[in-house]
């Protein structure tokens, strides 16, 4: 179940890729952060059908899907600080980013890199993420609503993993449970970034409270 579920939630995200913006600045950040994810996903769905017995070649696997969820979070931590901020702001993504880098590379070098470590590595990135839609909501950005109703689903997805039992609310495991509630979030980014807005004044700063409009 949990390597069909990855395996829809591969398909679904891969089928979204080719609809998202093309010609906006920060677009190509997030249909980054899509081909990343869908690969995810669908290394994810060979991961739990076929290696996850296979100590030796399950363990090299794991660690290549870890890494490459690491960079799914950097591309959308990427998009959003151009999308949000305008790209002359871009160079804030690195002391953004390189937080929950140090964070992972900290818990790895001990030996303990579980899903459960990659998420509360990454949950230092999704904070810089949900503060700058905060920031952007408050300043009426068009698609920070949207923007923070699918992280807040994609966070509710997560929960299925964290918080025992609660897999059982829709009578599954706990991976299959995070992976049909991540194509929900999937979905949901994928119509926030499709109807969404960007800095008019590219210079904007947060201290300047830019206009944005429409893409």
């Amino acid at each position: 179940m949990a390597s069909l579920t990855d395996l829809a939630l591969g398909l679904v995200t891969l089928l979204l890729v080719p609809r998202l913006p093309r010609d906006i600045v920060w677009a190509r950040y997030w249909r980054a952060a899509f081909a990343w994810a869908a690969a995810t996903a669908l290394a994810g769905a060979v991961y739990h059908g076929v290696l996850v017995d296979v100590p030796r070649i399950g363990g090299i696997t794991w660690a290549v899907m870890s890494t490459m969820v690491v960079v799914v979070m950097s591309f959308m931590l990427a998009a959003t600080v151009v999308q949000v901020l305008g790209p002359a702001r871009a160079v804030w993504f690195w002391p953004l980013r390189l937080l929950g880098v140090a964070a992972y590379v900290v818990i790895a070098a001990t030996g303990s890199p579980s899903i459960t470590a990659i998420m509360l590595c990454e949950s230092i990135t999704m904070a810089c993420i949900i503060g700058l839609w905060v920031w952007a909501w408050r300043r009426r950005h068009p698609a920070a609503r949207a923007m923070l109703v699918a992280i807040g689903a994609s966070i509710a997805a997560a929960m299925f993993r964290l918080v025992p039992g609660a897999a059982e609310l829709l009578w599954t495991d706990p991976d299959s449970a995070y992976h049909l509630g991540q194509i929900v979030g999937i979905v949901l980014l994928f119509r926030a970034v499709a109807h969404g807005g960007a800095v008019e004044d590219a210079a904007s700063g947060p201290e300047t409270s830019p206009r944005f409009r429409r893409s």
